[in-house]
């Protein structure tokens, strides 16, 4: 009883104590960390242009904030002058922010998530960029200057295709392009490699062919012709953009090798077709390093609210990996079968030339479906990405023309570029995202003038079935009625 009575008698004082510090904050706003570092406010047009924080206890929601600021207080002039004079990484310290094209906290909230999933460790660090294309050109810049060689595969996505062919090689940057997929593409890319080689750069699944690139094939060809990073500092830098698995179904970081890793989070890691992101992860300070300072002088970080936004999508990223998974699967078989389709390329197919069968074969390394360990696959169901590739039947022209309609004739699959959101997208590459890559080297690529990209959603998967099935129809009903006519 002495005990609960001393409860209450504390408990007491505690609200006296709470209720006499709401009163003090009333009278004397708090407008900074430190109440004596500023005077209250007592004239109209100070009290507007003053900074008034909420309480203490307010940074006990569950949901992390949003920061909007573009400076951040300091504690005196010294705290300043350390800010300044850090070394460009990925996170900052305990010292924290100094101004937000530096780095901010909603931003490195959201880094640090993207960095957990890629398998990131304490001595590197993930950046967040405004758009995929922005971390792609930051990572190129942060390890590319005149005289330097780079090697990229044919089936590149465009944007970086165009970035190479309008800026890199006017920088007096040297490139070779191979062929990087199936199991040939470690020795092309050997092949390709010169003293002065500073990046290998690949992309797997490939956009939008969905091939597939043997990463631990390449990662061993590059330490054998230059030594690991451990024994040559100045080796090429390996660098992967996994958006169409992403870490999910690939962690490139965990392959000996491997140093940089890409997304464009504007599509599977956002979900929702409502932001642009990328993000660029690497284990390597060094690395990080020179790609901060990029990040700090060339392009710039992401804003607080769509790393916000990114963050909530990325909450939903498992569950929606594999219903897209499964959606895709269904859709594949169905264009599989079609009269009008010539090939259909996606990974979960028996069909698929890099699905040669069993554990070691390039799909099943390149799609763990979230699964943490080998023994995760008992209960965790095997799927293989929502990206399908397919090309109409016929040639140049013909097939360039049918493609355009099957993609126009579509009433639930939206027509529109980008990929990885929940509503499903189809997409004419020779025409819309790959139109600025010249014909030769889009063919070299794989890139046939009637190949279609689906990028499927998590729609109700016979939905979408019926809705391609009743497209791919009515072309052949049409050009049968003008052959009949």
């Amino acid at each position: 009883m002495a005990f609960a009575t001393t409860h209450r008698s504390t408990l007491a004082l505690s609200r006296q104590v709470n209720k006499n510090a709401l009163k003090s904050l009333t009278a004397t706003r708090q407008l900074s960390s430190d109440d004596k570092k500023h005077a209250t406010p007592t004239s109209f047009a100070t009290k507007c242009a003053s900074l008034y924080h909420p309480s203490a206890g307010a940074n006990r929601g569950l949901a992390p904030p949003i920061y909007f600021g573009s400076t951040y207080l300091l504690d005196d002039a010294d705290h300043g002058a350390r800010l300044h004079d850090k070394k460009e990484a990925a996170y900052t310290d305990q010292d924290g922010f100094v101004y937000s094209r530096w780095g901010s906290p909603t931003n490195e909230a959201c880094a640090k998530q993207i960095g957990a999933l890629e398998g990131v460790d304490q001595r590197g660090g993930t950046l967040l960029f405004g758009s995929g294309m922005s971390g792609i050109t930051s990572a190129l810049m942060s390890a590319l200057k005149a005289g330097d060689h780079a090697v990229f595969p044919y089936t590149v996505y465009g944007g970086t295709h165009e970035f190479i062919k309008e800026f890199a090689i006017h920088w007096g940057i040297e490139v070779d392009f191979i062929d990087a997929a199936g199991e040939n593409g470690p020795d092309a890319y050997k092949a390709a490699l010169r003293e002065n080689t500073k990046v290998v750069y690949c992309e797997t699944p490939a956009n939008p062919t969905c091939r597939i690139t043997d990463l631990k094939g390449v990662g061993r060809v590059v330490d054998e012709v230059y030594g690991t990073r451990e024994e040559n500092p100045n080796r090429p830098w390996v660098m992967v953009d996994g958006t169409f698995a992403t870490p999910y179904h690939q962690r490139a970081l965990d392959i000996p090798g491997v140093d940089v890793s890409i997304q464009s989070c504007t599509k599977y890691l956002g979900g929702h077709s409502d932001i642009l992101a990328g993000s660029v992860s690497s284990k390597s300070p060094e690395f990080c390093h020179g790609i901060a300072k990029v990040q700090k002088l060339i392009t710039a970080p992401l804003n607080p609210m769509d790393s916000y936004l990114l963050m909530r999508g990325i909450r939903t990223l498992d569950v929606r990996m594999q219903r897209h998974g499964e959606n895709a699967l269904q859709v594949a078989k169905m264009l599989d079968e079609h009269p009008l389709v010539a090939s259909t390329f996606y990974p979960g197919l028996e069909n698929h030339p890099d699905n040669t069968g069993g554990d070691d074969c390039l799909v099943a390394q390149a799609f763990r479906s979230g699964r943490d360990s080998p023994e995760d696959a008992s209960f965790m169901p095997q799927t293989y990405g929502g990206m399908i590739a397919f090309i109409v039947a016929g040639e140049g022209d013909v097939a360039l023309e049918r493609a355009k309609k099957v993609c126009e004739g579509l009433r639930v699959v939206n027509l529109a570029v980008s990929l990885g959101s929940v509503e499903s997208l189809v997409e004419h590459p020779a025409s819309m995202t790959h139109a600025m890559i010249p014909r030769e080297d889009r063919l070299a690529g794989g890139l046939d003038d009637g190949l279609i990209r689906i990028s499927v959603g998590i729609e109700r998967a016979s939905d979408l079935v019926q809705d391609l099935k009743q497209s791919l129809d009515r072309v052949m009903e049409e050009e049968r009625a003008e052959r009949a006519a």
